[in-house]
């Protein structure tokens, strides 16, 4: 059975940074991207970064590119969200997922598992 554990949310001043962590168990994840979405209260799940299997392909929502970081290690089926510079606006649970297959897709349902999510919330 697959498991998606997130890790690493809290509360930050606007500007600080926050570092997320998922670790990913239950199957070899060969060929799967890995990736971010989140969810801010009233709103839809939104898609954040994803990373390829190999780590040497990412993809980003436009609006978060440059602030936010993806990367993976492999040898410990776990994937990072750096967040730099981080506003108000980022407060949401934000939740790890994975899919089989390439990176550039950001709809909720081109994903096969998902994490139970971490609060993120920024003080403005």
């Amino acid at each position: 059975q697959v498991q998606l554990v997130e890790s690493g949310g809290g509360l930050v001043q606007a500007g600080g940074s926050l570092r997320l962590s998922c670790a990913a168990s239950g199957r070899t994840f060969s060929n799967y991207a890995m990736g971010w979405f989140r969810q801010a209260p009233g709103k839809e799940r939104e898609f954040v970064a994803t990373i390829s299997w190999t780590g040497g392909s990412t993809f980003y929502a436009g609006s978060l590119k440059g602030r936010f970081t993806i990367s993976r290690d492999n040898a410990k089926n776990t994937v990072y969200l750096q967040m730099n510079s981080l506003k108000a606006e980022d407060t949401a649970v934000y939740y790890c997922t994975t899919r089989r297959g390439g990176i550039y897709y950001t709809g909720k349902g081109d994903y096969e598992y998902w994490g139970q999510g971490t609060q993120v919330t920024v003080s403005a």
